[in-house]
């Protein structure tokens, strides 16, 4: 698990060949096509239009690969490595069809919009490090036909969601501070204020000292905030992703991950146990509520979920530390 967090095992886009670079190309475009045919199918009964749109777009993807596979056969052969995006240190991930449903033209909306800009940014990049004439011109053409299909997204929306058009420059805008920010933030809060639960009230109950327990508490946050931090900036550093500067990322997931541990941590400078106690299991509250209202508004979780999801968790987790510190 720590070598897919870190990165380890996987190679530096850096370090591909252009044989390399073609090969992960091809399979990107193969696994492109199968995810489009899987929303045309799901969205077929509901929306049978958008679904033969989207069975066009698996049918381009499909006129990408084979490009691909012909310049590679001229240039390098018939044998093409086996790399895939797993393979590939930074490099965008799709999420599968099944983990997206219900499918709703919304939720398509949001991943093609993602994909097709995922899939620019790469070829863009590709196109930088290719020496090779005719590569370097497929890959700029594929490049400008990926980011049309940016566009689709935006039609679909104005066809089926009648009143929530939006500015094309606002709606680049927002994702964007989703992926740099929300969402990295996110991450940080709910570690910070879910993984320290067990240590602070763990060590509180032990030793029914506010001090030791508020030691603890900024060990654990700090120290969290800081593994969180350096684990955002070495596993993407935002190119192929589109999540934007590594560093920024970084900082807001150690800020908030810090943050999230030590709002159940200060409250142990009160030098009465049972007050300090109160204070932090209502702090926690709150923060276990805020998370749940993050994920509502900025991820469309339904609130309910996402309230059972966090709430349950923090529960159990401040429940393990209680149980550890009294045995």
């Amino acid at each position: 698990m720590l070598s897919r967090v870190f990165g380890f095992g996987r190679r530096s886009f850096e370090s591909l060949s252009e044989q390399e670079i073609l090969a992960l190309a091809i399979s990107s475009e193969e696994d492109d096509g199968r995810i489009y045919r899987a929303y045309a199918d799901g969205l077929a009964e509901t929306f049978p239009q958008s679904a033969k749109l989207f069975e066009a777009m698996a049918k381009e993807e499909d006129g990408h690969r084979n490009s691909l596979i012909e310049l590679h056969r001229k240039r390098f052969g018939e044998r093409i490595p086996l790399i895939r995006r797993e393979h590939v240190k930074g490099y965008f991930e799709r999420k599968p069809d099944w983990l997206v449903r219900p499918l709703g033209i919304e939720a398509v909306r949001g991943q093609v919009e993602a994909m097709e800009r995922q899939a620019y940014l790469f070829y863009v990049e590709a196109a930088k490090r290719t020496s090779d004439a005719s590569t370097r011109k497929l890959l700029n053409d594929l490049a400008a036909a990926e980011q049309g299909h940016e566009s689709l997204a935006h039609a679909l929306e104005q066809k089926h969601v009648p009143g929530e058009v939006r500015v094309e420059e606002a709606t680049a805008e927002q994702r964007q501070f989703i992926l740099t920010y929300v969402q990295p933030g996110l991450a940080g809060l709910m570690d910070g204020s879910v993984s320290t639960l067990a240590p602070i009230f763990a060590a509180a109950f032990a030793t029914h000292d506010t001090w030791q327990t508020l030691l603890v508490g900024l060990a654990a946050s700090i120290g969290a905030g800081i593994s969180m931090g350096f684990t955002e900036v070495a596993s993407d550093d935002g190119k192929l992703s589109g999540r934007g500067s590594p560093i920024k990322r970084g900082l807001t997931v150690g800020v908030m991950t810090t943050l999230g541990g030590l709002g159940h941590a200060l409250p142990y400078l009160i030098p009465h146990f049972w007050t300090a106690t109160g204070v932090a299991a209502v702090v926690v509250f709150f923060e276990l509520w805020a998370i749940a209202f993050v994920q509502n508004r900025y991820m469309q979780t339904p609130f309910l979920r996402a309230a059972f999801q966090v709430v349950l968790g923090g529960a159990l987790v401040f429940a393990a530390g209680v149980l550890i510190g009294n045995a």
